[in-house]
């Protein structure tokens, strides 16, 4: 194709709409067409990304191949097209104005003076069209943050209205409102949807396709009421009624034509039928399971659960790869004491520890791995977990009582994990630790060996801190190995326990990777492990 096209979506009426699984579903369909198609989210807040924002304001930080810390929609955009994504799939108004004021800075705008208009919008429109121009893409759709009418998001928006008239046919607007349901009246309303469309006008944007979110079907005579007072063609007017699960939403929009009537607006050919046989067995096997398992995922941010996004997606992929359920125990670690932790953790099949940064719930952590160590409980330690369980094996196992990690404990004399030696003369805090994808080597004859089945692999990567190989001989003469290691660097990635059913520590984040069409392996292992132990319980 000689060039991309362009979807660009907003929301409107409040937010979590689902702007990120409506973007990823029309492109799911899109590509099960034969397009190849790819999505970016811009963010309309001042931080130049979310690695610096604490989970309770945005939720999970996702990390793709190349290093960049991004929203958790490119999480979503991962695991529906099966396509990593990379640091020009997020960009923030923060990395807006910072590569502005650089120029600036440089000269290089030649003494004029600088303003949202045009060095801001024509900075957005290089950043919204360089994915479009590498030629790796028929179409490039792009979520827009926030809703409109936002002040944050207006920028934003003006670049939705040059490109729309720069770029004619090969480009359109998609606007997701709310059709709210009054059960006082029995009606469902309309007019914040008029309102919205309203508000977009006055900037000079006319959506081509309105999706309204419902928890009620929209009849004929609705459609045809926004149609006219919205200025879309009926069949433009979109239903997006609640869903079961998210994975449903691309077979909704399959029935509602979403695909069809954007290829007619985009002038492009249907070419043939979307091929979702795999998504469909996926749905499937999710909504008929064959067994049921419980995991405790322990964490600090357990009030939030999008802080752990990536992991409560994968534990379903590898729920469905296993034809089971996964039912997801969220506990809080501060929660848990000596005292407690067999009531807690007890009548469990499996547990996970959750990364994190800090020292508040530590213990509780610390002490939820022992119990699962001791009582061959499958456990899986992911980055913070994985040096947790460091941690516990070396005072109750190898006997060093002070051992902890240097970030809670700088003056203990077992650091068995230690600020890793490139972060040592870093004090500035975003985009600085130890991420993206980075080698790892396996042992043969462990059990990461038996996950991956292959010798060499790479994983994503968001810390500081590190095994501390100073300690390593200690820890394999007790039982514990390094059975997964980085070439470049000797860094430990991988720890597991010989003499336990199913005991493994990774430092990376395996969550990252995990998709519906490949589900991440240690996931289903680990879920495996777990149904082995609930098969226990039973007999």
């Amino acid at each position: 194709m000689a060039s991309a096209k362009y979807i660009f979506v907003t929301g409107g009426v409040t937010s979590s709409l689902g702007k990120g699984i409506i973007s990823a579903s029309l492109a799911k369909l899109l590509q099960a067409r034969g397009y190849s198609v790819t999505i970016q989210k811009l963010d309309p807040y001042i931080n130049i990304d979310p690695g610096t924002l604490n989970p309770y304001e945005h939720g999970e930080c996702f990390v793709t191949n190349d290093g960049a810390e991004t929203d958790l929609d490119l999480g979503h955009y991962e695991r529906f097209l099966n396509v990593p994504t990379s640091q020009a799939n997020n960009v923030t108004t923060g990395r807006i104005y910072q590569t502005v004021i650089n120029k600036e800075r440089e000269g290089a705008y030649l003494g004029k003076t600088v303003q949202i208009i045009p060095h801001i919008t024509d900075e957005i429109k290089r950043r919204i069209q360089i994915l479009g121009e590498t030629g790796a893409f028929d179409i490039v759709i792009t979520e827009i943050g926030g809703t409109v009418g936002d002040i944050e998001s207006l920028p934003y928006v003006e670049t939705v209205r040059q490109l729309k008239w720069e770029l004619g046919s090969a480009a359109l607007s998609i606007h997701l409102t709310l059709i709210p349901y009054l059960a006082a009246a029995g009606e469902l309303k309309t007019k914040p949807t008029q309102h919205s469309v309203k508000a977009l006008l006055e900037l000079g944007v006319q959506p081509d396709i309105l999706v309204t979110r419902t928890e009620k079907p929209i009849s004929g005579e609705i459609r045809r009421k926004i149609a006219l007072f919205c200025n879309v063609n009926v069949n433009a007017v979109i239903e997006s009624i609640d869903a079961e699960t998210i994975y449903d939403v691309p077979l909704l929009m399959y029935k509602e034509q979403l695909d069809k009537v954007v290829l007619n607006k985009l002038k492009l050919p249907l070419q043939h039928e979307p091929e979702l046989t795999q998504w469909k067995e996926f749905l499937g096997k999710l909504k008929n399971p064959v067994h049921e398992v419980r995991i405790g995922l322990v964490g600090k941010y357990i009030e939030l659960k999008d802080a752990y996004k990536s992991i409560a997606e994968s534990f379903i992929h590898a729920g469905v790869a296993n034809e089971a359920k996964v039912k997801v125990e969220w506990i809080h670690s501060e929660k848990i004491e000596p005292g407690n932790v067999a009531a807690k953790l007890g009548g469990l099949h499996g547990v996970l520890v959750a990364p994190g940064f800090g020292d508040r719930g530590i213990e509780g952590k610390i002490t939820a791995i022992q119990y699962v160590r001791e009582n061959n409980i499958p456990f899986l330690g992911v980055c913070l977990g994985m040096q947790c369980a460091v941690i516990e094996f070396a005072r109750n196992v190898i006997g060093w009582k002070d051992a902890h990690s240097t970030e809670m404990n700088p003056a203990t004399k077992h650091a068995v994990i230690d600020f890793m030696e490139g972060q040592k003369n870093i004090t500035k805090k975003g985009g600085t630790m130890r991420l993206g994808e980075y080698n790892c080597n396996i042992q043969k004859g462990t059990k990461a060996a038996s996950v991956y089945k292959k010798e060499k692999i790479g994983e994503r990567h968001r810390h500081r801190y590190e095994f501390n190989n100073k300690f390593l001989k200690d820890f394999e003469e007790s039982g514990m190995i390094a059975s997964g290691i980085n070439p470049e660097s000797n860094l430990v990635e991988i720890v597991e326990l010989k003499n336990h059913p199913w005991f493994v520590g990774v430092q990376f984040h395996p969550e990252y990777k995990s998709t519906v069409e490949n589900p991440h392996p240690l996931f289903v292992r680990f879920v495996r492990a777990a149904l082995d132990r609930s098969k226990l319980a039973l007999d």
